[in-house]
């Protein structure tokens, strides 16, 4: 999803500047230290936030890097099953299957229990698959349980990759520590504008063990002839431009620009600001969802924990999104187009920016909608 969150004035002054105008790596690296430096930089966040060895310079977005992340496992394993919780958000499952359809690999999904991915049934669909893929928080909302994912993927010789939202990751224990192998996710939250859907920046993170088989671009930190700190991309026997039909991925570039508003953000809220917007979400999320259930005919029918995102449900759900609409509010996404069984059902989130008086003007709004 595409998430409304408060970005620093200092993010978009230093993102305009012409010396970082480029969506490129660059190809001559020595002539390109600030940009080098301002990447190593978004690795380094990217792997402090997954609990991951390695980051590349990212990718065109969250789809793509799930689409490469899974590549990695089916060239690792040398297996041609991919499992996918039904809780991954459709259009990144829809990227991996316009893939590997073509590639002679079995797509299993493994479909939600109410708003929750089953584990039993994950563990019945691991059997000779290359990974697992689950996403935390799931598609609808809810946290899932991570930690027994990694295991059931590591028992069946399968990878574990998780696909995450950065933001939650300031509160919510990391991939790395939750045991997966892989972790991808959209850049988006961290600094960058919701854009109509785009451009965003997808980042794609794993253990040092899978380093080899990593898509993209990765900068490394060196020393240069007269012993002074530099920057250089590093690993380039791996990429597409040299290894040709072998390489794992033909992607040879990245989101540098995008990349660069999310280290800029991440740097200027640092660890203790992205706490402090992560627990915003929540308390904020848990205000409208105690607050809307006063609303008469509204219920929320899954009893999970989640972070800022939850399934609600409302009377007449298309006529009460347009009148909403129609009073300023957007009231959130409907699902029946997606998941077929959720008739009644929509989507809810809540960011930092929503206040305690916009919850109460929502919440009003619906009333006199529905």
């Amino acid at each position: 999803g595409a998430y409304s969150h408060y970005v620093p004035a200092v993010v978009d002054a230093l993102f305009s500047r012409g010396e970082f105008l480029s969506a490129y790596t660059p190809y001559q690296a020595e002539a390109s230290q600030g940009t080098l430096q301002h990447i190593f930089e978004f690795q380094s966040m990217i792997c402090e936030l997954t609990g991951m060895d390695v980051a590349n310079a990212s990718h065109y977005d969250g789809g793509t890097a799930l689409e490469e992340a899974v590549a990695m496992a089916v060239d690792h394993t040398e297996r041609k099953k991919v499992v996918l919780s039904g809780g991954v958000n459709p259009q990144y499952r829809a990227v991996v299957k316009s893939l590997f359809k073509h590639l002679g690999a079995t797509i299993v999904e493994v479909a939600q229990v109410r708003g929750q991915t089953p584990v039993a049934t994950l563990k019945e669909a691991a059997q000779d698959a290359a990974c697992i893929v689950i996403q935390n928080p799931n598609f609808l909302g809810g946290i899932e349980d991570v930690p027994a994912v990694a295991e059931i993927a590591h028992a069946a010789g399968a990878l574990a990759i998780a696909s995450v939202n950065p933001t939650t990751l300031a509160l919510l224990k990391s991939p790395g520590e939750c045991g997966f192998d892989i972790a991808v996710g959209e850049g988006q939250p961290l600094g960058i504008d919701m854009n109509f859907g785009g451009p965003w920046a997808g980042f794609i993170a794993a253990k040092k063990e899978f380093i080899r088989g990593m898509p993209g671009r990765i900068v490394g930190e060196t020393v240069d002839a007269e012993g002074k700190r530099g920057f250089t991309l590093t690993l380039q026997a791996r990429e597409q431009h040299i290894r040709r039909e072998k390489a794992s991925s033909n992607i040879c570039t990245n989101q540098a620009l995008m990349a660069l508003r999310a280290t800029i953000y991440l740097e200027t809220l640092g660890p203790g600001g992205l706490g402090r917007v992560a627990e915003l979400c929540v308390q904020r999320a848990h205000e409208l969802a105690e607050k809307i259930v006063k609303v008469p005919g509204v219920k929320i029918p899954f009893q999970y924990p989640f972070f800022h995102e939850f399934v609600a449900e409302i009377p007449h759900p298309v006529q009460t999104l347009t009148r909403l609409q129609e009073r300023g509010f957007l009231g959130g996404l409907y699902l029946q187009p997606i998941f077929r069984d959720l008739r009644d059902h929509v989507l809810l989130c809540c960011t930092e920016r929503n206040t305690s008086a916009d919850i109460d003007a929502f919440v009003a709004a619906l009333a006199e909608s529905i």
